[in-house]
């Protein structure tokens, strides 16, 4: 297995918006960093992926650098949420994985011509 560390640098319009993506990726998303520049305060994100437009990371109000470590619900053969045990309802959670895939990263409320970055890690095989 090897780790593959892609760097995505969003500019916003005059309107504060921003996107970008990372190249086409395969396995799972250990972690993505948001590097803070100078977007305005309070921006927002929504990470999907490009092709099955599964969510990554939705933010909003941010304010300073962050990293989020995303995760997604088990469900078992039958399409029923697995959880832990019956009485804490805590979901069983794994790793997001991509194939063949780029991560899209769209900004919102960034503040205009502002710039932030984005680490995306991914662990393939």
């Amino acid at each position: 297995m090897f780790i593959v560390r892609e760097e995505v640098s969003i500019t916003t319009n005059s309107s504060g918006v921003g996107t970008g993506s990372t190249k086409a990726v395969n396995g799972r998303i250990l972690s993505i960093q948001y590097v803070k520049t100078d977007f305005a305060t309070g921006v927002d994100f929504t990470i999907t992926t490009s092709e099955t437009s599964r969510g990554v990371w939705a933010e909003s109000d941010v304010n300073a650098s962050a990293i989020r470590a995303p995760r997604q619900a088990c469900h078992s053969i039958l399409g029923a949420a697995l959880n832990y045990n019956d009485e804490s309802n805590e979901p069983v959670v794994d790793y997001i994985n991509v194939a063949n895939e780029s991560i899209d990263i769209a900004v919102a409320s960034g503040g205009s011509g502002k710039v932030g970055t984005f680490y995306v890690e991914i662990e393939g095989s």
